[in-house]
């Protein structure tokens, strides 16, 4: 029988052992949606304290509650560990690991590098790796596939390789790991295949593509769609402000078009680790080809710029109001990058918190479910919210309005509002300022 058709019996039987290195808000959701249909799953993690939390029952993820992952941990099919020499035990390796840039917008291959290294030392027949990290077009083909080859082994006949994108979105409790369509493209027909096979166990809708290049497109093409039509949202803020115009009544007005029209929504700047990144992945790869990714380089100018914009409005808020930024006090609430997850990456709010400290600013941040953060290298913690809170601030930021923060007490007790969120929609007060 030949190393495929033993592979592809052993996924089929859902007898092949999964391997999932990187064990943050990709791989260990990934992790337990296939343990929950009865495949034996290894967690891979450098960090010894989620490998301990892991095998203690205790989740760390917001999306992943406690009490669904420590049933898959006591029935022993799910286990985390440090030790990589235990990839040999694998029949599927999945990689999920962080896929960074540096600060001159290159891409960080490190974490992947890493990740295939470790792979490569324990490559063994009859094993499928699916890269599912976002990285440039060409990773898979160009990076991962030689440092595999380099063990001897070929793919398509010895081991099997393909690109299957993460598509997670943090605090959607809508769209999951398990109803999400995942996009699958391999080095080889037999690679996609059997990759298909493999997530058909846990995943509701498969995508096949032709290629791991089409694939990584793919995942650019979408978080790139996005960060271009909120760039041009939050351009639209800028002209409206210069006009005097709501810019929110203009989104919903518009929005009211039933075709040709999809409302995207402005803020006080893109968060998370895709929106802000995947687009200087393409752009940096063009680049390299000699083409200049204009969209891309607008969009980045004008969504990294909003964080200046809402500490601009501060001031000019404060100062409507009789008050220096220098020694006001600042209440910002809500420090992710988006209401209702606890996800600091990338955040706004960082920066803007940062830029008003910088003038002088007393700056205070509420956020439950971030109660603690380091910034600069000093660490913050959040206060009450209460309505002492809100009365005691000069000036009180909506940069993430978390469902726990009840809106009409916000307005009734706050002396003054930049809101970013259209938290405050439908309330009319001379103390609320909107972007």
């Amino acid at each position: 029988m030949s190393t495929y058709q033993e592979l592809h019996d052993k996924i089929s039987s859902k007898n092949a052992v999964l391997g999932v290195i990187g064990l943050g808000y990709v791989g260990l959701p990934l992790a337990v949606e296939f343990a929950h249909v009865g495949v034996t799953v290894i967690g891979f993690d450098v960090d010894e304290k989620k490998v301990s939390q892991i095998n203690r029952g205790e989740s760390y993820i917001q999306d992943i509650k406690s009490d669904v992952l420590k049933p898959e941990v006591d029935a022993g099919r799910i286990c985390a560990t440090s030790d990589f020499s235990r990839l040999q035990e694998a029949d599927v390796i999945s990689i999920c690991v962080p896929t960074p840039l540096r600060k001159t917008k290159d891409p960080d291959m490190s974490y992947i590098f890493k990740a295939v290294n470790s792979i490569k030392g324990e490559l063994r027949k009859g094993q499928l790796v699916i890269l599912e990290s976002t990285t440039y077009p060409g990773t898979t083909d160009e990076m991962v596939l030689p440092m595999l080859e380099e063990t001897g082994l070929k793919v398509g006949k010895d081991f099997f390789l393909s690109f299957s994108p993460e598509r997670v979105d943090p605090g959607n409790a809508i769209y999951t790991t398990k109803n999400t369509p995942k996009v699958i493209g391999g080095i080889t027909q037999e690679c996609t295949t059997l990759t298909q096979i493999m997530y058909a166990h846990a995943i509701d809708n498969l995508v096949l593509v032709s290629s791991p290049i089409s694939a990584e497109m793919v995942k650019l093409y979408e978080n790139t769609f996005r960060a271009v039509n909120i760039a041009m949202a939050n351009e639209m803020v800028l002209m409206c402000d210069k006009l005097g115009v709501d810019v929110w009544e203009v989104i919903d007005a518009a929005a009211t078009k039933p075709f040709g029209f999809m409302p995207f929504y402005p803020g006080p700047g893109l968060g998370g680790h895709c929106i802000p990144i995947d687009p200087h992945y393409l752009s940096w790869k063009l680049k390299t080809l000699d083409y200049d990714a204009r969209f891309i380089s607008l969009a980045g100018d004008i969504n990294s710029g909003m964080p200046q914009y809402v500490a601009d409005k501060t001031v000019l808020a404060l100062n409507s109001d009789g008050k220096a930024t220098k020694g006001a006090s600042v209440l910002i609430l809500g420090v992710a990058y988006k209401p209702n997850i606890n996800d600091l990456r990338e955040s706004p709010a960082l920066d803007i918190m940062s830029k008003l400290l910088s003038l002088g600013a007393k700056v205070q941040f509420q956020d439950d479910l971030n109660p603690n953060m380091r910034l600069d290298g000093v660490d913050h913690k959040s206060v009450a919210f209460d309505t002492a809170t809100l009365a005691s601030a000069d000036v009180v930021l909506i940069l993430a309005n978390h469902s726990y923060m009840d809106i009409q007490t916000i307005v009734q007790h706050s002396t003054l509002i930049i809101d970013a969120r259209n938290a405050t929609k439908g309330i009319r007060a001379n103390h609320i300022h909107k972007l």
